[in-house]
């Protein structure tokens, strides 16, 4: 993997969208928050343009900003302002010899799974699933684990990070690097030029938001059927926040539980990465951790995901 510089205190951070547009003072905040941070925001006036009412601006336009950024070596990092949809379409005019040339992180989740599953996965540059601008770091501690936010961007190496709404499904200890993200975004790249593809020992991280039980079992049986699911030594779940059937019953995790029966590692259900109705904590992508059960269920991070 392409390692991007650990970040310190006055580091540049870009603050880019992808995917959809924004409420502008969802964006202020978020700003103010990476600068309360120590960091020194820095952004163009394209991040707030618009197309078609659900996107941030021409896929071009978006691509544009997210290369002028990674290739200026004053930014340290990039961070998405929020999800929504249309990271996918900035994935053509990105050019992997560029990418690696000058690693960075790109720190997001939801749609910019998309952006995400590439970097990693088809361009081998870590990544952090983790806050973005619009409800998290805007919502300050309510909506972001500030530890793992910033232990992982600066080194993190052995951090365990334990959630108490972290449960076992099945038992078991496994290592391996993580990939990973929501599942809607990543089950749609299959069968294009930027598949999901993780490699064989993997531990995968899956999360999603409003897909009902049926959906969730359409995504994850497709992941089985192509033999993604099948590479995996341990698999960790998200919260599933509104996932659950509306009477009640089947829920999430009844049928990730079902689904998943047999599976020859550790299944772990509640990590709360991604749509998380509290504080959304931060996980490495791309970097080995390992998935306990017990004493208690936990990912330790045994590799930085900067260097």
């Amino acid at each position: 993997m392409y390692k991007p510089r650990p970040l310190k205190s006055g580091d540049r951070i870009a603050v880019v969208a992808p995917a959809s547009p924004f409420a502008r003072d969802e964006f202020d905040r978020g700003v103010a928050e990476l600068t309360r941070l120590g960091f020194e925001p820095t952004w163009d006036d394209s991040v707030f343009a618009t197309e078609g009412d659900y996107l941030a601006g021409s896929g071009e336009l978006r691509a544009r900003a997210f290369m002028k950024y990674w290739n200026d070596p004053s930014v340290a990092a990039l961070i998405a302002v929020r999800g929504g949809y249309g990271s996918v379409q900035l994935l053509p005019f990105l050019h992997p010899p560029m990418l690696v040339s000058a690693p960075k992180l790109f720190i997001g989740y939801s749609d910019n799974t998309s952006m995400l599953s590439w970097l990693t996965c088809g361009c081998g540059i870590t990544g952090l699933h983790g806050p973005m601008l619009e409800r998290r770091l805007a919502s300050g501690a309510a909506g972001y684990d500030e530890r793992s936010f910033l232990a992982l961007m600066i080194n993190g190496t052995g951090v365990e990070l334990a959630p108490d709404s972290l449960e076992v499904l099945r038992p078991g200890e496994a290592q391996g690097p993580l990939f990973g993200g929501t599942l809607a975004p990543l089950v749609a790249s299959l069968g294009t030029p930027f598949a999901f593809s993780p490699p064989d020992g993997c531990v995968l991280f899956l999360e999603d938001v409003n897909e009902r039980p049926y959906r969730l079992d359409r995504m994850l049986t497709q992941l089985r059927l192509s033999g993604i699911l099948g590479r995996a030594r341990a698999l960790v779940f998200g919260e599933m926040r509104g996932c659950d059937e509306p009477g009640g019953t089947p829920t999430a995790r009844e049928v990730i539980a079902r689904l998943t029966v047999g599976f020859p590692g550790p299944v772990l259900f509640g990590f709360p990465s991604g749509h998380t109705s509290g504080p959304c904590w931060t996980l490495p992508f791309g970097v080995d951790v390992r998935v306990e059960s017990a004493p208690r269920p936990c990912v330790v991070i045994e590799e930085p995901a900067v260097a």
